[in-house]
């Protein structure tokens, strides 16, 4: 993953920058009024010349600590996000969703714990073969993008989770993805099979046991079927 890009050097200016306190009222604004996560630059970009976005931010982020609205890292972005504990606040308020296909939450997780991946290695890692509805509704729902292609024959692309993907499952880097242990403490991961036996992560007699054609990949399947 890239180190964050610091913030744009601005040119010098015949005014004084505000006060700090001003300045944090300023990015605080601005964040309450977008829509989506803002990077540095973007709200430096917004700002008169001379403001220290980063010592704003993190001054922000110490004030709003233990309210019931904090200021959280999204990848190289930032938001307001509804702290954590008060989650259950919401429920009334959530919108109804359709489940993933197991195929597409094994595919998303091989991405998240080994991006950049390729198609290729993916299909390597589960033991069957991936159809391409399957990248292409990550890819919809903005979870998981194009990386670098591989400097290898045939330069294969890679895919990578995106932010949106962090912001979703609150992380503020794949870094903080659980670990295997904390997935198999939890249930929700079968231990690893023998390779060349396939990859699971559910449990049940309806997980894929070898190398086989992935149902996704039957003719006349639409790309709903993605979902369960």
């Amino acid at each position: 993953m890239s180190e964050e890009q610091p913030a744009p050097e601005q040119a010098p200016s015949l005014f004084e920058a505000p006060p700090p306190g001003e300045q944090e009222r300023m990015v605080e604004a601005i964040l309450f009024a977008s829509a989506q996560p803002l990077s540095e630059r973007d709200i430096a970009d917004r700002l008169p010349h001379g403001c220290a976005v980063r010592e704003a931010l993190d001054a922000l982020r110490a004030r709003y600590r233990d309210r019931g609205v904090q200021l959280a890292r999204v990848g190289e972005a930032w938001a307001f996000r509804t702290a954590p504990d008060l989650g259950f606040l919401m429920h009334k308020e959530a919108v109804e969703t359709r489940r993933l296909s197991r195929a597409a939450i094994e595919t998303l997780a091989i991405i998240a714990y080994h991006q950049p991946v390729t198609r290729a290695e993916i299909e390597e890692i589960r033991g069957v073969s991936v159809s391409r509805g399957t990248l292409d509704l990550l890819m919809e729902l903005e979870w998981v993008r194009i990386g670098r292609r591989r400097m290898t024959p045939g330069r294969p692309v890679t895919f990578i989770v995106t932010p949106v993907f962090l912001d979703h499952f609150g992380l503020e880097s794949p870094r903080d993805l659980p670990g295997i242990r904390e997935l198999r403490d939890a249930g929700l991961l079968d231990n690893r099979p023998p390779p060349g036996q396939g990859f699971s992560l559910g449990t049940g007699d309806d997980a894929e046991s070898g190398p086989e054609e992935d149902p996704e990949d039957v003719p006349d399947r639409g790309q709903d079927d993605m979902f369960d």
